[in-house]
C-alpha cells in the first residue's frame, strides 16, 4: 500500500520498498545520513556497517521508502516494531520526512521502540518531539562498541 502526502509544496509518497529497485538507492541514502548522524564513526567502520545492513539487516526488515519527484529521500526499516533504522537524506533534513515515515510506521503497530545513539543529539531530540520517550539504555551497541544506546518509545 502506497500512500501520497503533501509536504510544503512537495508531493510526497510513501510506498513498500522494491529490493530489486530500491537497495543500492537506499544503500547510497544509508551512509550519506550516517556520515552526518554519526561523526563518531569512521569510514571503515562504516564500510563494516554498511555491509551488514545490505547483507542482513535489510533483507530482515519491512521496509518503507519515501520518494519524491522519483528520488528516494528516507526510509524506516522495521523489524516488527521496533525502527532498525530510519534515514532521510541529510539535505532534506526538516522537511518531515522523517516524521511522515514514523507516522506511517505507527498506523500499522500499537507502539515503536527504536535505539539511538546517546551521542546523537539531533536524533534524539526528533524521536522526542513525536513524543518517544526514554525507556532504558545500554552501554554497548550490537558491534560491541563501547557506544551507549538510548532505547525509546512511542505508544500509539
Amino acid at each position: 500500500m502506497s500512500d501520497r502526502l503533501q509536504i510544503g509544496e512537495r508531493s510526497l509518497l510513501i510506498r513498500p520498498y522494491d529490493a530489486a529497485g530500491d537497495l543500492e538507492r537506499c544503500m547510497i541514502l544509508w551512509r550519506r545520513a550516517s556520515e552526518v548522524g554519526h561523526p563518531f564513526l569512521d569510514a571503515a567502520t562504516l564500510d563494516a556497517d554498511g555491509s551488514l545492513v545490505r547483507e542482513r539487516y535489510m533483507p530482515a526488515a519491512d521496509i518503507r521508502v519515501a520518494e519524491t519527484e522519483g528520488a528516494v529521500v528516507g526510509f524506516i526499516a522495521l523489524l516488527r516494531s521496533f525502527i532498525g533504522g530510519l534515514f532521510v537524506d541529510p539535505s532534506r533534513h526538516g522537511q518531515g520526512i522523517g516524521r511522515a515515515l514514523v507516522l506511517d510506521a505507527l498506523r500499522r503497530h500499537r507502539a515503536l521502540d527504536v535505539e539511538v545513539y546517546e551521542a546523537n543529539n539531533e536524533t534524539r531530540s526528533f524521536y522526542a518531539r513525536l513524543g518517544f520517550a526514554e525507556t532504558g539504555r545500554r552501554e554497548r551497541d550490537d558491534q560491541d562498541r563501547p557506544l551507549p544506546l538510548i532505547a525509546m518509545r512511542l505508544a500509539g
